[in-house]
């Protein structure tokens, strides 16, 4: 295997690193060597159908020696993990340089790409309750990796550490103080997304910019001379607009409700709102975007109006809020590839005068990005 840089293999691969994003049901990965100063995808994959009898792993490198595409039947994301391993040692002969991890929530307590130790650990476990749908299955992973690659440092890059620069009044709920004080604030997510727009921008960073991460899970971010100052999730990427499955914003006299009415305990609302809701509750249908779009009834076409209409008021507020907007930039599954909600979100922003784009979210490379900033801090 040739280098991105023109060097031979046993340079670059000891200088790769394995970057690991999972989601719910599916494991995305990549190997990263440098390039003229940032991250070059040597390999990339995915798992996806994790628990699901159509389950398909498929990995290519860039010089095509790996090229897989199977079907397989993955119980786990550790079984997922197995398999990409496997096939990296079969393929590689000289060690990685770190494994790096997509880390949704650090708590209160974790705000920075950080080395993972034993207290870090800890301290992901402690926060728990701020994403429980996210961390356990992220720490289980990690657990996971670290016992086959346990001869490299594993680096936790968090999805919350880009909204550090949001002001007090874009952070704070209104609840009494000492809610605050306990870490009962907004964090906001998707940061490794927005970071990764941000890089790709580079000098043509715009000094007003909305970026709508539109995919499963969903939200959007205010960026002020590249650094966030206001995003639509919030304690947990479950607020802000609608989503696949999750409701988004909610008067919370609803969820009171529900509790003394619908016999609705904690476990059961949380499923409710984050599992039974958004664009599935609204169709009443496990239906992505793509299908909703080709459906010819109500409450299709219900579902993809609530969604576009969150994802413009926002995008109008959020130019209030940096007194006008200099570009709109779209990126997500939804996002990148559905054009027809994307023009539906523009209607009516047509007095913005701002410049709408597609760029593709590479959070992995960010990740890559943090982790070889890591390693060089701690070589020096």
């Amino acid at each position: 295997m040739k280098s991105a840089t023109g060097h031979g293999k046993a340079e670059t691969m000891t200088l790769g690193i394995l970057v690991l994003n999972s989601g719910s049901s599916s494991l995305k990965f990549g190997v990263y060597v440098p390039d003229s100063g940032d991250e070059t995808a040597w390999l990339t994959g995915s798992a996806k159908g994790i628990g699901r009898d159509d389950g398909s792993l498929t990995m290519r490198s860039s010089d095509g020696v790996i090229d897989v595409k199977q079907s397989h039947v993955m119980e786990s994301q550790h079984d997922a993990l197995r398999r990409v391993a496997d096939t990296l040692h079969e393929h590689l002969d000289q060690p990685l340089a770190a494994v790096g991890h997509r880390v949704v929530h650090g708590g209160p307590h974790l705000t920075a790409h950080t080395l993972i130790t034993t207290e870090v650990k800890q301290t992901l476990r402690d926060a728990v309750p701020f994403a429980p749908l996210h961390l356990p299955q992220a720490l289980e992973l990690l657990d996971q990796a670290q016992q086959i690659f346990s001869d490299v440092p594993h680096y936790a890059c968090l999805d919350t550490a880009f909204h550090q620069t949001m002001p007090t009044r874009a952070t704070h709920l209104a609840l009494p103080k000492h809610y605050a004080d306990e870490g009962l604030v907004r964090y906001g997510f998707h940061g490794l997304s927005y970071e990764s727009i941000v890089s790709t921008l580079g000098s043509d960073l715009p000094p007003r910019l909305v970026v709508a991460h539109l995919g499963s899970g969903a939200s959007l971010c205010a960026i002020r001379d590249g650094r966030s100052i206001d995003t639509t999730m919030g304690l947990t990427p479950t607020g802000g607009i609608p989503m696949a499955t999750r409701t988004g914003d909610l008067d919370p006299g609803v969820s009171v409700y529900l509790m003394r009415t619908g016999s609705l305990d904690a476990d059961a609302l949380e499923h409710l709102i984050n599992h039974e809701s958004g664009l599935k509750g609204l169709s009443d249908s496990n239906d992505d975007m793509q299908t909703l779009l080709q459906r010819n009834d109500a409450d299709a076409e219900l579902a993809i109006d609530i969604f576009c209409t969150a994802v413009r008021k926002t995008i109008g507020a959020y130019a209030a809020l940096m007194g006008g907007l200099d570009r709109v930039v779209f990126t997500g599954g939804i996002g990148e590839h559905a054009q027809t909600v994307r023009e539906r979100i523009c209607e009516g922003l047509e007095f913005l005068d701002v410049q709408f784009e597609v760029i593709e979210t590479q959070e992995e490379r960010q990740i890559a990005r943090h982790c070889r900033t890591l390693l060089a801090g701690a070589a020096g």
